[in-house]
């Protein structure tokens, strides 16, 4: 699922704080299966990287705000 950064801004810092744990956990266990060949859908990976750019981008907006 593809998060969109208007639906990301009006999420809470908390909410975002633990979405951006819970997705950067993902993107470590889809980069092990890679690396061991056990993924199947490799785009997944980059479809995870940049939705955890895209929460950070929001959280750094609401620093700055």
């Amino acid at each position: 699922m593809k998060l969109k950064a208007s639906e990301l801004r009006q999420k809470s810092r908390e909410e975002l704080s633990t979405m951006l744990i819970d997705l950067s956990r993902e993107r470590f266990t889809l980069q092990m299966q890679k690396g061991t060949g056990q993924l199947s859908k490799t785009a997944q990976v980059k479809k995870v990287r940049r939705d955890v750019a895209r929460v950070q981008t929001v959280l750094n907006e609401m620093a700055r705000a």
